[in-house]
């Protein structure tokens, strides 16, 4: 399934709900939906800076491909950083790097957000990309 595939898939996901309220509930099922991450990787390197929770990204590298995994100790931003890991996974750093996140937006997401969560969530993109250029460039 390409990066769009998924995005659109989201987008469907959401459009089934009209009140903000239902999508905050649904952002929270899917965080809790995710798995644990592991202890080993809850490290200050892992943080991502810009978050008002703390949120942690792994990245792994294998067959070209980049798998995220992520928790945060909030609620709301763990279903958020699940969405992103939901569309960006295992995809190859190009793909990562030329993708246009625009489910953001259909969604409502950036505009139903508080400003510091906005930032965060920019943090948590940017984050992903940076590793992606990290890995293009290694590879």
């Amino acid at each position: 399934m390409t990066i769009n595939e998924r995005q659109n898939e989201i987008i469907d996901e959401f459009s089934g709900f009209d009140d903000w309220m239902d999508k905050y509930q649904l952002l929270i099922d899917l965080g809790n939906e995710q798995q644990p991450l592991d202890e080993k990787y809850k490290t200050e390197q892992n943080l991502i800076d810009g978050c008002q929770s703390r949120v942690w990204l792994q990245a792994d590298y294998a067959d070209g491909k980049i798998h995220f995994s992520a928790e945060s100790d909030a609620l709301i931003v763990k279903g958020i950083v699940t969405l992103l890991i939901r569309v960006l996974n295992d995809s190859t750093p190009q793909e990562i790097l030329d993708a246009d996140l625009y489910f953001i937006d259909q969604i409502g997401l950036k505009e139903h957000l508080s400003p510091t969560r906005s930032n965060g969530l920019l943090a948590m993109v940017k984050q992903m990309r940076m590793y992606a250029l990290a890995f293009q460039a290694k590879g």
